[in-house]
């Protein structure tokens, strides 16, 4: 029998940074911010950036996107 790999929920830094990244280059070429009371209340917000949205998008786990770990 095969040992089982383990899979941590947790993005490490490298993975978390090329998210956000990637979700903000999106956001500033005019993609919408997912639908969420938490993000409405960061859009009305005067001084808000795409890395701000960003981040909150993922803090709250609503980025559909799945990261798969090297074998």
């Amino acid at each position: 029998m095969a040992a089982e790999k383990t899979v941590s929920k947790k993005l490490t830094r490298f993975e978390k940074a090329r998210v956000l990244g990637a979700r903000a280059i999106q956001l500033s070429q005019g993609a919408k911010p997912m639908k969420h009371k938490e993000i409405d209340k960061l859009l009305k917000k005067d001084d808000i950036d795409s890395i701000d949205i960003a981040t909150k998008e993922l803090e709250l786990g609503i980025l559909p996107l799945n990261v798969k770990p090297k074998e």
